[in-house]
């Protein structure tokens, strides 16, 4: 690896860019002319099923698989033509910590900084930096197979920052995290936006993309079906939405055949969702259900929110969407 240090911008434009990027195997194609442009400062959320392409298009923009279609650059370098430059200028965690179990937080860092052929002085005082700034101090010592999940987790993000790129690309980085774990690398994510990173970022989390995202697109089969920010995406609705829990599990089909086979999704084995127009709606859809014997353990009439626009768009909940394997190389 070259010692030419990474590209920060800053002149307007976009950070990382993709035009028409496109992946195939054989018959199949995995992405299928995405483009999309993320600035400096800004996080774009990916979402969709697992097997949509989020992770093919991150070993994409990261050099990790070859683009067969369209062109992407990262800090004004062309990943196809100039891969070590690319290199130079991303953090990238992918959906396993990519550290040594080994060596201790403090000696991790510091092997990404010789990986990143940091001059020793200079890299010593990025490993303490980043140590302070992410509060690790009171476990920097110990060795990376005594942390937490959470712990590790945070490492991993750090140890991606250790060359200060301009570009950070993270791989559904919480999942498998407790809902602290989880809040606090949503804080680790937001101090890179405001230091000025560009974040592309992919989660099964909607809440996730909701809370974090300046936009999100949403892919399915390797292509872009959606895309806007949250409340843009949300407002495309334009409707209620309408969710019914059951009493006893059993009778769930029952009541979305009351509802009319394809209007409704049960999006666990007790609640069902359903898209209304107006309160009159929802109403009638409730005198169905009760007319069909069907009892109710609650219901509720709410706006909308990611998970519903996701399951306008794809047909299917996020729960049930994570269960298929991601297809990569």
């Amino acid at each position: 690896m070259s010692t030419t240090a990474t590209t920060r911008i800053t002149e307007p434009g976009p950070v990382i860019e993709a035009v028409a990027v496109t992946k195939r195997y054989g018959d199949k194609v995995a992405v299928d002319g995405l483009s999309f442009a993320v600035g400096k400062g800004s996080v774009l959320a990916v979402l969709g099923p697992n097997g949509a392409g989020k992770t093919t298009t991150i070993k994409l923009l990261t050099t990790l698989l070859a683009l067969d279609g369209g062109r992407a650059s990262v800090a004004g370098h062309d990943v196809s033509r100039e891969p070590d430059a690319v290199r130079r200028n991303i953090g990238l965690a992918g959906q396993s910590a990519a550290v040594d179990e080994k060596l201790t937080v403090r000696q991790n860092l510091d092997l990404f900084g010789r990986l990143y052929h940091l001059p020793g002085p200079a890299r010593r005082a990025r490993v303490d930096e980043l140590i302070d700034r992410f509060g690790m101090r009171e476990y920097a010592n110990r060795l990376a197979e005594t942390l937490s999940g959470g712990e590790r987790r945070r490492l991993d993000l750090v140890a991606a920052l250790i060359a200060d790129p301009p570009a950070v690309f993270l791989d559904e980085p919480t999942t498998g995290l407790d809902p602290r774990g989880r809040l606090a690398i949503w804080d680790e994510i937001r101090a890179m936006r405001d230091a000025g990173t560009a974040v592309v970022l992919t989660t099964q989390y909607l809440e996730e993309a909701d809370q974090l995202a300046d936009h999100i697109l949403i892919i399915d089969r390797g292509a872009i079906v959606a895309s806007g920010s949250s409340t843009e995406l949300k407002a495309r609705l334009q409707r209620d939405v309408l969710e019914i829990t059951v009493a006893d599990p059993g009778s769930t089909e029952a009541a979305m055949e009351a509802l009319a086979p394809g209007t409704a999704l049960a999006t666990d084995e007790r609640t069902i969702h359903l898209s209304v127009a107006a309160a009159g709606d929802s109403l009638a859809a409730l005198r169905r259900v009760d007319e069909a014997g069907v009892e109710l353990a609650d219901f509720q009439l709410r706006r909308p929110t990611l998970d519903d626009v996701f399951i306008e768009i794809t047909g299917e909940p996020v729960s049930a969407a994570a269960n298929d394997d991601e297809v990569t190389a």
